[in-house]
């Protein structure tokens, strides 16, 4: 382990981002990401757990759920595990805070409160290459391109298409998603001459500070999650054996160069559809990372 905990496991991520002593933090990295569209002063955290609204019905538990100082809810998640219907889970998870401020028993206009959703996942969303790490999903004309209805927002930030090292940096919000992706690994986090909640955000995040009883919960999840990635990149490598097995018994490596580029770019694709880890196919297969993107 290094200095810093893991972000992304479960109770790494509710440590920085989901508690009330640190929520300077959530409020920082969130006017980062909607930079130019408004500012958030402050926010409240809300019951995570949200019962069915009837009998037999499914309930909904958040990793944060809050209410910002204009109303506003914000739903934040981190998903590790790929899951072929994540796009629908994200949009029923936002639908019950929708359906949750229905007014019964008087007369009710109708009107909502803008709910948003920050999806942090650690897969791929869509096979298709894109041009950014994260999707931006709002209720749009498509005719015009112009927000119909701004009370509605998803924004989908995929872990494994951020590729950029610190200089490459162009604004805060890639600050954070640098640090939060490398923390685990340094010995000190970036930026903190740029912007002070870095410092801050150095300080929650350091193992060192840590209580006892923090740090036994942050080593536990810490195992699980190790545990569920060492098991899929065992996977990932046996199977990219068994199909460089295969493939030179099919001739790859028969020393034909534009034949083996063929089948390293089949490879990859399959690979890539099948949601394997972006640096683990390049591993395998030799090609570039950004050619395996943009495939």
């Amino acid at each position: 382990m290094g200095a810093f905990i893991n972000p992304f496991t479960d109770y790494g991520f509710k440590l920085i981002f989901g508690r009330e002593e640190s929520k300077d933090i959530l409020i920082e990295f969130l006017n980062d990401l909607l930079q130019g569209e408004r500012v958030i002063t402050d926010i409240r955290y809300l019951n995570n757990e949200q019962p069915p609204e009837q009998m037999g019905m499914r309930k909904v538990i958040y990793d944060i759920f809050c209410e910002t100082d204009t109303g506003e809810h914000i739903i934040v998640e981190m998903q590790n595990r790929w899951q072929e219907h994540f796009k629908d889970r994200a949009l029923f998870y936002m639908s019950k805070s929708i359906v949750k401020q229905a007014v019964t028993g008087k007369e009710w206009d109708y009107k909502l409160t803008g709910v948003y959703g920050i999806f942090f996942i650690n897969f791929l969303l869509d096979k298709d290459p894109a041009e950014h790490f994260y999707k931006d999903v709002a209720l749009i004309d498509k005719h015009t391109g112009k927000v119909f209805n701004n009370k509605f927002r998803q924004i989908y930030i995929e872990l494994p298409r951020f590729m950029k090292v610190e200089k490459d940096c162009e604004n805060f919000f890639e600050c954070w998603i640098y640090n939060l992706v490398n923390m685990d690994k340094l010995q000190s986090l970036s930026f903190k001459d740029k912007k002070a909640i870095f410092g801050r955000l150095e300080q929650i995040a350091s193992q060192a500070n840590l209580s006892q009883e923090e740090r036994e919960r942050y080593e536990t999840e810490w195992k699980i999650y190790n545990d569920y990635f060492n098991t899929i990149e065992s996977a990932e490598k046996k199977s990219a054996a068994e199909a460089r097995e295969i493939a030179m018994a099919e001739g790859l490596a028969e020393g034909r160069a534009e034949g083996r580029a063929e089948e390293q770019h089949r490879l990859a694709k399959g690979f890539k559809e099948a949601g394997f880890p972006i640096e683990s196919i390049a591993q395998v297969t030799g090609l570039p990372i950004e050619e395996i993107i943009n495939m």
